[in-house]
């Protein structure tokens, strides 16, 4: 059976990315799983796709194993160019981000949003990499609701449902979010390679 390597310590990405690709004929390993340090790299890029392929390279590099790395990030329509791929620096950790974004929409009328995530496939022995994207629009809620899911998922209600990301639940949550739906066309190229190979 295929290994493939998650790259993150982030336990809330890795069970949800685990739940997601459980069928798929691979073992899914988290970098806290495997021997190896990894040493955690400073994503620099601009784009989703480039903060991924960082993260994916430098740990299917060290490890020789097929990795993959998420890079995601909240859109928040009336505070342009302040989240996105720049989201996990919006504050030291979940609570104060959440703190800090509710302070900046006190007054918005627009609570439009959209949770992106950009999945890269990295092979370290022929060094190519496959990229998926995933997105999901919604609003922001005026307070945070809900205990589950992790980051900004007390805020964000997706387009269609009245309650947060955090309040809905892993199984439903997997179903719909940004990150099902890259990983959703991951599972299709994976499944096609298994196949194929």
């Amino acid at each position: 059976m295929t290994q493939l390597l998650v790259a993150t310590h982030n336990k809330g990405k890795t069970k949800e990315i685990q739940s997601i690709l459980a069928d798929v004929g691979c073992t899914v390993l988290s970098l806290d799983e495997i021997s190896q340090n990894i040493l955690e790299p400073k994503e620099t890029g601009t784009t989703y796709e480039e903060n991924a392929l960082i993260k994916a390279k430098i740990a299917g590099d060290v490890t020789q194993i097929l990795t993959i790395a998420d890079d995601s990030g909240l859109e928040v329509g009336a505070l342009p160019g302040q989240l996105g791929v720049y989201s996990a620096r919006y504050g030291a950790n979940d609570g104060d981000r959440i703190t800090k974004l509710l302070t900046a929409m006190k007054e918005k009328t627009n609570r439009t949003a959209a949770f992106v995530s950009c999945i890269v496939l990295y092979d370290p022995k022929t060094q190519e990499h496959q990229t998926f994207m995933g997105k999901i629009e919604g609003t922001l809620a005026t307070e945070k609701k809900g205990e589950g899911g992790f980051g900004f998922d007390p805020l964000f209600v997706p387009q269609g449902y009245t309650k947060t990301f955090a309040e809905l639940g892993s199984g439903e949550k997997n179903t719909i979010s940004h990150r099902a739906r890259a990983l959703s066309k991951l599972k299709v190229y994976l499944s096609t390679k298994n196949r194929t190979s």
